[in-house]
């Protein structure tokens, strides 16, 4: 027994920190995320992907059982990851041969109080006479190790951290009365493990106070138990601005009213929230595809903020390869994930991300490269100056474009005018205004930025139709709100691009467009040769028709060029991709597959389909999707091509925003062309 330990080398070859996200939970305050072992790894509040209390390190959970310990990321639990139907609240049963025993979790963040609640069930087949269930806390709050304290409260019977104005409480019940039953704070680093360590001897040294680079361990007592009979525990961590917030608001409500008030409203919540009417799911595509569908939407709600930042992804370990994470609000990816969320009717959500758009919108009329949830500029590797020390914009325009063309699809749905008609004047008039004069005259096209993949500089193909896409949507505003001027000056400005494009962006000698144009110091033009399958842009934002001859060339090339060959198939994001890049075997491989990519080109099928035989292959590719899903229904980012493990980011709330508007898409098209079939056939046929 010691307050902390040194640390052990057997002990730090478990766990892997590169275990993928496989649950996330969240209310829009809070986020909590899990790895593929249960593990909790990422703890952010009071905005989701700001800040990340934890850091991504491994927050165990343990149990020993009569003289024998393990925590949940041994190698010898068999798990089994998922939700309650339709909600936020886990389903999780872990199971380990060696302890004997089965443990069902339950887990929630309370819908509208900021508290991470964990019910817990052990039950053994023969019983057992000693029985303690561990929680350790890895504290970085606020993103760092430095200046933090932990403490035990004796009058709340818990262990408090704190730094600043971050409170978190964690507490529990396992008996009659409320309260842990043991616990350890302690320091970590310089040699030291931490307190984790010293739960594995089922014994903690009950330190009352640690400052500075600390964690905790809370433990509490579940035995003796009988055969067959489950021993059951509530742990909660309550968190706040004010010590108030996590005692007498936080764990005095949970005591007084009884945890189960909040799991039984927390999970009738989300199943409300879920029950849009997607019979028409099940009846197209299947139950499984209903279930990611739903599962998808409920990922993008625990990643938009309440406060309207939607989140790229909040899985801490991309830092260990970019030391920098996913969890900024990029526009683009939220204009395309608030499209997602419209489309499926919940407009709540989607109208705070229009006004966080608003909000940062810079004067001049643009978005800068990505946004922290507090409406702040993000770290950004866009430079302000170009090779020969000129001025440059650090902007990807595509950004700028999409939250235009998202939320005139936001319109379009809900029909919402009090809303739009306040964005007018201070969004979509300012954004359109500047879109519509950051042009080279030379050629008609966009002067340049950087492409959505935020590796290049130039004029992008897949800018270029999102640019004119938010010209479309300022155009139909504008025809909306009766001002005729701006009308004109942007059905000229989104032609004039339109007639660049066919002039400039098409390649005959490559018979598809391209991707990319650069344009040297004397004018002329370069053209990038490589095939990228973000040239869907062209007419995903409405600049061509889906069926335009050259669209189905270049369609077709991606299809043809960009599709793993290996074992787990999917599409590729360019030719030589070399983010994450697994196989060195470009022919076999032109890149690692990622969802988004994927799915991009399953709407092109869609909407190029004229009867049922023609949605095949994007059904085939909805499947696949659903296939490759990681247990519980996260999306990642990539996968390797060979094994189909999951890469990069996960969930990435971009994928599953593509999933959604692809299973909307194929449900309206195959409804459309069953209606058309029905049509043409003989009035007898129709009645039989």
């Amino acid at each position: 027994m010691q307050a902390w330990a040194e640390v052990k080398p057997s002990l730090l070859s478990w766990p892997r920190k590169d275990v993928p996200r496989s649950l996330v939970i969240g209310n829009g305050n809070v986020l909590v995320g899990f790895d593929a072992n249960y593990s909790v790894r990422d703890i952010f509040y009071p905005r989701v992907g700001d800040a990340n209390h934890t850091m991504g390190n491994v927050c165990r959970t343990g149990f020993f059982i009569d003289g024998k310990f393990a925590w949940v990321y041994d190698p010898a639990w068999e798990r089994h990851l998922g939700y309650a139907e339709d909600s936020l609240v886990s389903n999780v049963t872990l199971t380990h041969p060696g302890l004997g025993i089965s443990v069902k979790f339950e887990d929630y963040v309370d819908l509208a109080r900021n508290w991470f609640i964990r019910n817990v069930e052990v039950t053994s087949a023969s019983g057992f006479t000693t029985g303690h269930v561990f929680f350790h806390y890895d504290w970085y709050i606020e993103g760092s190790d430095i200046g933090n304290t932990v403490l035990y409260e004796p009058r709340h019977r818990g262990i408090i951290a704190y730094k600043a104005n971050r409170y978190f409480l964690a507490g529990g019940i396992s008996g009659p009365e409320f309260g842990i039953d043991t616990w350890a704070n302690g320091k970590k680093g310089n040699g030291l493990a931490g307190t984790w360590v010293d739960a594995e001897d089922g014994t903690l040294g009950r330190n009352p106070i640690e400052q500075g680079s600390v964690d905790c361990t809370i433990g509490f007592d579940i035995g003796p138990a009988k055969a067959g009979e489950p021993s059951s525990l509530i742990h909660w961590l309550c968190m706040g601005t004010r010590l108030s917030d996590v005692t007498t608001y936080g764990q005095e409500l949970i005591v007084g009213r009884g945890p189960e008030t909040y799991r039984g409203r927390t999970l009738t919540f989300w199943q409300v929230w879920s029950e849009q009417d997607h019979r028409h799911v099940d009846e197209e595509l299947g139950s499984d595809v209903t279930q990611l569908y739903r599962r998808s939407l409920l990922t993008a709600r625990t990643h938009a903020d309440n406060r309207g930042a939607i989140v790229a992804a909040t899985d801490f370990d991309i830092t260990k390869f970019a030391r920098d994470t996913y969890a900024y609000a990029w526009p683009r990816d939220g204009a395309l994930v608030a499209n997602a969320l419209d489309r499926a009717g919940h407009q709540d959500v989607t109208r705070q991300f229009f006004t966080f758009c608003q909000q940062t919108l810079v004067e001049e009329g643009f978005f800068l490269h990505k946004y922290t949830p507090y409406g702040q500029p993000g770290s950004s590797w866009l430079p302000w100056v170009d090779s020969s020390g000129r001025r440059t914009l650090p902007i990807q325009e595509d950004e700028t474009g999409l939250v235009l063309w998202a939320l005139w699809q936001h319109y379009r749905i809900h029909r919402n005018l009090d809303f739009v008609v306040g964005l007018y004047s201070t969004l979509v008039v300012p954004a359109a205004d500047w879109m519509a004069s950051y042009i080279d005259t030379r050629n008609g096209l966009l002067m340049p930025s950087w492409d959505l993949w935020e590796e290049r500089w130039g004029i992008h193909a897949f800018t270029v139709g999102a640019v004119w896409g938010g010209l479309d949507a300022a155009r139909n505003f504008a025809d909306l709100f009766g001002d005729v001027k701006a009308y004109v000056r942007y059905r000229d400005a989104a032609d004039r691009l339109r007639k660049a494009s066919d002039t400039h962006l098409y390649s005959p000698d490559l018979g598809r467009f391209a991707r990319r144009i650069a344009v040297e110091d004397d004018g002329t033009l370069t053209v990038d040769m490589i095939l990228d399958s973000a040239l869907y842009g062209l007419w995903r934002f409405g600049m061509y028709p889906p069926d335009d001859k050259r669209i189905v060339e270049t369609m077709t090339a991606i299809r043809d060029q960009l599709s793993n060959k290996a074992a787990t198939g999917g599409v590729a994001r360019y030719e030589d991709d070399y983010y994450f890049k697994v196989e060195p075997d470009t022919k076999k491989t032109p890149g690692n597959p990622w969802f988004m990519c994927t799915l991009w080109l399953a709407q092109w099928y869609i909407a190029t389909a004229k009867d049922t035989h023609d949605l095949r292959p994007a059904r085939d590719i909805i499947n696949w999707v659903v296939a490759h899903q990681i247990p519980g229904g996260l999306l990642s980012e990539q996968l390797d091509p060979n094994t189909g493990a999951p890469l990069s980011v996960s969930p990435l709330t971009w994928s599953h925003a593509e999933l959604i508007v692809t299973v909307d898409e194929y449900c309206r098209k195959s409804e459309r062309v069953r209606r058309s079939a029905i049509s043409t056939l003989p009035p007898k046929a129709k009645t039989s």
